[in-house]
């Protein structure tokens, strides 16, 4: 939630990165407004598309790269050397909404991807200026403990704009341990983390309709 991931970028580099991070929260209003089906496909091009600019990025095309270096550079941990494709978590981010689009409810997919964007970026911006006590992989109980807070209420917030009922707000509540945890032991999961927590916020903000709590 911190150190670890962030050594390589100043912490104003740090802010930016989390600046566009946040940028993605366009998806989560799109989620409650608009049809699950256009959105995925929506959402798949998306992710195509970002995935084929990051690598014409990695083989140095003219006029891509530069503008891709000019927006993005100063927030990648490692510069890639020549013709080394390092996937940011740009893609991620497009495939997790994409797949949670698919598999979660409306309420449930919104909710999880807020968890993801806003308790990433607390827990990455809190730890990294204010964590003192480590944790596992350079991680701070700070960073945790942020990443659980603003998770949380980013989650319930979202899940007001989309008028859920009631009982998510307690999977929410639940959830949101787990969803700490897949951050916290990423480099165990060899998963990224844009990826996996609104995979296991989904699920969990999933519960009501599984168990029939939910219509």
């Amino acid at each position: 939630m911190d150190a670890e991931n962030t050594a390589g970028i100043s912490y104003r580099d740090e802010v930016r990165r989390k600046l566009i991070h946040l940028s993605s929260l366009w998806m989560v209003a799109a989620m409650c407004l608009i049809p699950r089906w256009p959105l995925a496909a929506a959402f798949a091009v998306m992710l195509a598309l970002s995935v084929l600019w990051e690598r014409l990025r990695a083989l140095e095309t003219p006029v891509l790269t530069p503008v891709y270096d000019f927006f993005f550079g100063r927030t990648l941990r490692a510069k890639p050397r020549r013709d080394q494709w390092i996937i940011s978590g740009g893609p991620y981010v497009f495939a997790s909404a994409l797949l949670a689009t698919v598999l979660f409810p409306p309420p449930a997919a919104a909710g999880a991807l807020t968890t993801m964007l806003i308790g990433d970026t607390a827990a990455a911006l809190i730890g990294r200026r204010y964590g003192r006590h480590r944790t596992v992989n350079g991680k701070s109980w700070e960073g945790m403990a942020a990443f659980i807070g603003a998770g949380f209420l980013g989650t319930a917030l979202v899940l007001a704009f989309c008028r859920a009922p009631g009982i998510f707000y307690f999977w929410a509540l639940i959830g949101i341990f787990p969803a700490a945890a897949v951050e916290l032991f990423e480099k165990q999961l060899r998963l990224d983390d844009n990826f996996s927590i609104p995979l296991v916020m989904g699920w969990m903000l999933s519960m009501p309709m599984i168990c029939g709590e939910a219509i």
